[in-house]
C-alpha cells in the first residue's frame, strides 16, 4: 500500500512539475505575448472577423 502511495505521489509530482515546465518554456519563447493574432489568423477576405459565414446543421440562418 505504502509503495502505492509513492507512486501516485511520484507521477503527480512528475505532472506537475512537467506543466510548470512547458509552462516557463512557453513563457520564454514568447506563445503567450500574442494570443490576438493567432485567433484572428484562421479569418480571411471570405470571412471577416466578426462576422461569421456558416451556421449549425439544420440551424436557420
Amino acid at each position: 500500500m505504502k509503495l502505492t502511495y509513492l507512486l501516485i505521489w511520484g507521477c503527480m509530482l512528475a505532472f506537475g512539475s512537467s506543466a510548470v515546465w512547458a509552462l516557463v518554456w512557453a513563457i520564454r519563447r514568447g506563445e503567450m505575448s500574442d494570443f490576438k493574432a493567432g485567433a484572428e489568423s484562421i479569418f480571411d477576405e471570405e470571412e471577416p472577423v466578426g462576422r461569421p459565414t456558416d451556421a449549425f446543421p439544420g440551424a436557420r440562418p
